[in-house]
């Protein structure tokens, strides 16, 4: 069974629509966010994949260059803007969200929908 992952979202200026996101496994981020944090990243993070949207949490996540990120955070480094996120950032549950799980955007799959008359029973 795929473990349950959890997103947490920080934004540089509460005024502002850009919002930065990594996912995490939600029981690692807890015990390291009361005082664990002697625990390594790579077990809280899912991977040190950082999406950004200007649209907030409802917009297309993007990988952000490294000059976003220097002028958001003032550095570039992934671990450091990871810990940064962590330390600053706002959890939000992501009981849709799977690890392992099959595609996330339906809509870019091979299923299409055959709008000429066609019945698709017959397939």
């Amino acid at each position: 069974m795929p473990a349950t992952l959890t997103k947490v979202l920080y934004k540089v200026n509460s005024q502002s629509t850009d919002e930065y996101t990594i996912i995490v496994d939600p029981e690692q981020y807890k015990k390291w966010k009361d005082g664990g944090t002697t625990i390594p990243l790579s077990e809280v993070v899912d991977s040190f994949k950082i999406f950004h949207s200007i649209q907030g949490s409802q917009g297309i996540l993007r990988t952000p260059s490294q000059q976003q990120l220097d002028t958001d955070f003032g550095f570039h480094k992934d671990v450091d803007v990871v810990e940064h996120i962590l330390k600053n950032g706002k959890e939000q549950s992501g009981e849709g969200i799977k690890s392992g799980a099959g595609s996330l955007n339906l809509s870019r799959s091979s299923a299409v929908a055959d709008t000429r008359g066609k019945s698709l029973s017959g397939i």
